[in-house]
């Protein structure tokens, strides 16, 4: 499977934390279905920016995750290699 760094580039006014935690739950609920493992996220309240680390078969596979868990697409998707 490939690695991927998704971006969302502008959240909801006032999303925190603790809403992307519970987005991030919902995605390891779903994960499975479409053959992706989201591995980790890291969160910029401020910037309402959120970073997704995911092994997928391709971008489609965890757009999918993400689309049927919470609704909140990624911006952006690249694929990654871990140094």
């Amino acid at each position: 499977m490939a690695l991927y760094m998704d971006v969302h580039n502008s959240l909801p006014d006032g999303t925190t934390a603790a809403d992307v935690a519970g987005a991030h739950a919902a995605d390891l609920q779903v994960q499975e279905r479409h053959g992706v493992r989201y591995l980790n996220y890291w969160v910029d309240e401020r910037g309402g920016k959120v970073f997704c680390l995911v092994e997928a078969p391709n971008a489609d596979a965890a757009h999918a995750v993400h689309r049927e868990a919470h609704g909140l697409v990624a911006d952006e998707i690249y694929p990654v290699l871990q140094g």
